[in-house]
């Protein structure tokens, strides 16, 4: 009995590290919602037809991502992300047992255990195990590792899998391309009587990927240039250096969540060196290195050939594919190594210390999307409160909106999306009791999607009965407002700068109404909506000032 769980021990482990990642991660995730590219899908490819389907996403084919979508809308509906975030869950635990499986049938299960956990707790990739819309190449990287692992067994079963398994791998992503080129490389370093016979496993898969390249995917932004050929080089070690920083645990940072390239390049240095020489001694390199290692290049140098601002080799959903690609690396190359249980141990101590720093990360990370959350319900909440007047092709720009999460939401768009799914924004009574930044930025929408307009005419005081004091040295209090149009009486002798609030703080005005000359008047008009929250207006003056209205 002792013997079969001391056997078991790795497996019985993984399942329990599967277990808390899959816990951790719904705990980080339960009041977070729909961020940036995933709001592309909901706003732009709810209806199903083949070019909400077929489109691609920047260079990548989507079609299973926008149907996940699709589908999800129709049960669940738009109120919440969290259907879609138990299913990235899934994917990441199926892509940690899949590193499991890959790195035990090489090295062991122990080290199969260990690589899994890093993974699985890669908290510098927050963005992959945090966002929804990553699933596309979670997706991919699950159907490719399935591919591999079906394609070693020779036989005619696993060679089927493998075609099903790449064909969905293309559906997620155009990461696709790189393991097509692996199953390649998995079939030609087998028996070359077996080449014809087993081809059909990435014939299928191309053919139907370049159908759809000849009548969609051609059409998608490339940002190739030869200047980005060229540098691929430096921007492949980058890459490399900042995945092995990443899984080490060591350098990053909890600020500007990247990784010190430092230790990756130490890390690096010394691995390839190590390498050097076991591949020196071993006179060959085992042939089963090389489909991991044709996809590593591939992924990487196709990254390099599109890199643009916002895809540098550190940003955060590159690392959790670089870091998986060099632990599989680290495997195929230390195939049939006999590991002692002293290194084993410095392995599962190393392991640890590593998850620790991350797991910092992770919780940092969770707290940019939690910031995003508040400003994206509390944003879409204006806009729902705005309904009666926004034209339909207002958008939420970041200058508006406070965050580039948004720029895919028009008011026409997510008023048809909610009316049909439900809406995932804050209700009036979640919007008053928001934080502090997202009552804020909802005056600052408002005041743009109502919108609030503002006429001053010179010279013209109307010194009309019933108004209120505002202003003056001594700091007349806000005033609350009531109607659509007031009028800001400004005497000789100064100047004043009128603010507004309604949901921020009593002593935040976000909405500004710029400067009113002396001797003037500026007519204020703020269309009715769906709140009866008032307005309050501050002035800022020398000499107080009337409001009148």
């Amino acid at each position: 009995m002792n013997a079969r769980v001391t056997r078991n021990a790795p497996r019985l482990l993984l399942l329990a590290a599967l277990v808390v990642a899959a816990v951790v991660t719904l705990v980080l995730v339960r009041h977070l919602t729909f961020f940036a590219d995933s709001w592309e899908f909901l706003m732009n490819r709810r209806h199903f037809t083949a070019h909400a389907i077929l489109e691609p996403h920047n260079e990548h084919i989507v079609v299973i991502p926008v149907l996940i979508t699709q589908l999800f809308l129709r049960v669940f509906g738009m109120t919440s992300a969290m259907p879609e975030f138990v299913l990235l869950t899934i994917f990441l635990l199926a892509a940690a047992a899949l590193v499991f499986e890959y790195v035990r049938r090489r090295i062991g299960p122990w080290p199969g255990l260990f690589a899994a956990a890093l993974i699985l707790f890669l908290g510098p990739a927050f963005e992959v195990l945090l966002w929804t819309f990553e699933i596309s190449y979670v997706g991919s990287m699950v159907f490719g590792l399935a591919m591999l692992l079906a394609l070693e067994g020779r036989t005619r079963r696993g060679d089927l899998v493998a075609c099903v398994a790449l064909l969905l791998c293309f559906g997620f992503s155009s990461l696709g391309i790189a393991f097509a080129v692996a199953g390649i490389t998995s079939i030609l370093v087998g028996p070359r009587p077996t080449w014809r016979e087993r081809a059909f496993v990435v014939v299928i898969p191309i053919v139907l990927y370049g159908l759809w390249w000849l009548g969609w995917g051609h059409n998608a932004e490339t940002h190739l240039t030869l200047h980005n050929v060229l540098a691929s080089p430096n921007y492949v070690a980058e890459e490399v250096a900042v995945g092995v920083g990443a899984l080490t645990g060591l350098g990053t940072s909890t600020e500007t969540f990247t990784v010190d390239q430092t230790w990756g390049r130490i890390f690096l240095v010394a691995l390839v060196v190590g390498f050097a020489v076991l591949v020196r001694n071993r006179k060959r390199v085992d042939p089963v290195v090389w489909p991991i290692a044709v996809a590593a290049v591939f992924n990487w140098f196709l990254t390099a050939f599109n890199d643009i601002a916002g895809r540098d080799p550190d940003v955060s959903r590159y690392q959790y594919l670089s870091a998986v690609l060099i632990l599989l690396l680290v495997a195929a190359l230390l195939r049939g190594t006999r590991i002692s249980k002293r290194w084993l141990i410095a392995g599962g101590v190393a392991t640890a210390l590593a998850i620790g720093p991350n797991l910092v990360v992770l919780h940092d990370g969770r707290e940019y999307f939690a910031n995003e959350t508040i400003i994206t319900r509390s944003d879409t909440a204006a806009l729902e409160i705005a309904r009666k007047t926004v034209p339909p092709e207002f958008s939420l720009a970041p200058e508006i909106a406070g965050t580039g999460a948004l720029i895919d939401v028009q008011a026409g768009k997510y008023f048809e999306a909610i009316d049909e799914f439900g809406s995932p924004a804050y209700s009036q009574a979640e919007l008053e009791a928001a934080q502090p930044q997202g009552r804020r930025q909802a005056d600052i929408l408002l005041s743009h999607a109502l919108p609030i307009t503002s006429a001053t005419q010179i010279g013209v005081l109307g010194n009309a009965p019933g108004c209120t004091a505002a202003g003056g040295a001594a700091g007349a209090p806000e005033v609350q407002l009531a109607g659509e149009e007031v009028r800001i009486e400004v005497p000789a002798g100064t100047e004043a700068t009128p603010r507004l609030r309604r949901f921020s703080d009593a002593d935040e005005f976000p909405v500004s109404l710029g400067t009113i000359p002396a001797e003037s008047e500026m007519v204020v008009r703020i269309p009715a909506d769906e709140s009866s929250r008032p307005w309050f207006l501050r002035v800022q003056s020398s000499r107080q000032v009337q409001v009148c209205g």
